[in-house]
């Protein structure tokens, strides 16, 4: 099985900073891809990916604030978060999948919540 335990969520204000981590649990199976995405009042969307080798996806609202990062040794994902909006507080879930046969198997974690304060 997998797990993905997150860490890092809390409450900041404006402009401010915060990091969130993940580590992924697995003895069975190799992670392809990670990456982090959340909700708020709207549907869940994509943050950020970064692959097994390391080729990163952002969404355009966060694109020059946010950075993800892995650690493959550690299987662990990071998204350092700066200059932070209001409009970023939300539910933020940790998401590692793996491919086999042409078919995606994805993984969450419990979620860690983001507030950035006015």
């Amino acid at each position: 099985q997998v797990q993905l335990v997150e860490s890092g969520g809390g409450l900041v204000q404006t402009g401010g900073s915060l990091r969130l981590s993940c580590v992924v649990s697995t003895t069975t199976f190799t992670i392809n891809g990670m990456g982090w995405y959340r909700q708020g009042p709207k549907q869940r969307e994509l943050v950020a990916t970064i692959t097994s080798g390391g080729r990163t996806n952002y969404a355009d609202s966060v694109k020059g604030r946010f950075t993800i990062s892995r650690d493959n040794a550690k299987n662990t994902v990071y998204l350092q978060m700066n200059s932070l909006k209001p409009e970023d507080t939300a539910v933020y879930y940790c998401n590692a999948y793996r491919t086999a046969w042409d078919k995606r198997y994805d993984y969450w974690g419990q979620g860690t919540q983001v507030t950035v304060s006015s």
